[in-house]
């Protein structure tokens, strides 16, 4: 791969590595999961950048790869995921502190964000990051209306677990 690809790769998931931040956060409850979800996700990230075309936003497309990974590793009982030292690929992506306290104010939103379905989760996610219903509907491969309708039963079903 070209020098030039590694590059804007690297450029590209700098500035949008809070994506999988807060994508690992939704999905992990633990600092171990969380640091394996990260590297994978990032693993995904570059053995699909090759074929990243820029129909989208390199964020919408991050989301998709990202979201995918996360459902797919967790859905599993059992993970059996090979690979990449992150070590060895440190040279990549200089790391950035992730703001903690900020996610402890969201602790109860996290918790009752954890009790809904994987797709359910990618929606909310999404919504609370300011996604427009077209670029939900494009990342998830759902209709407008259909990520229209599941939100609006989402917010129901999140207002139920937080005001029991």
């Amino acid at each position: 791969m070209t020098e030039n690809l590694e590059q804007s790769f690297v450029s590209q998931l700098q500035a949008n590595q809070n994506i999988i931040h807060k994508i690992c956060r939704l999905y992990t409850d633990n600092e171990d999961a969380y640091k394996d979800l990260f590297q994978e996700i990032t693993i995904q990230l570059w053995k699909a950048f090759p074929k990243f075309r820029g129909d989208s936003k390199f964020s919408t497309w991050a989301y998709r790869v990202a979201l995918n990974t996360a459902i797919t590793l967790y859905r599993k009982t059992k993970r059996t995921v090979s690979t990449v030292s992150y070590e060895s690929q440190q040279h990549f992506v200089k790391d950035v502190d992730y703001n903690y306290e900020e996610e402890e104010q969201l602790k109860l939103m996290y918790k009752a964000v954890y009790q809904l379905n994987d797709i359910e989760k990618a929606l909310v996610f999404m919504y609370l990051e300011d996604k427009d219903y077209h670029e939900i509907s494009e990342t998830l491969g759902i209709s407008e209306v259909n990520a229209r309708v599941k939100m609006n039963r989402i917010k129901g079903k999140l207002k139920k677990i937080l005001n029991p």
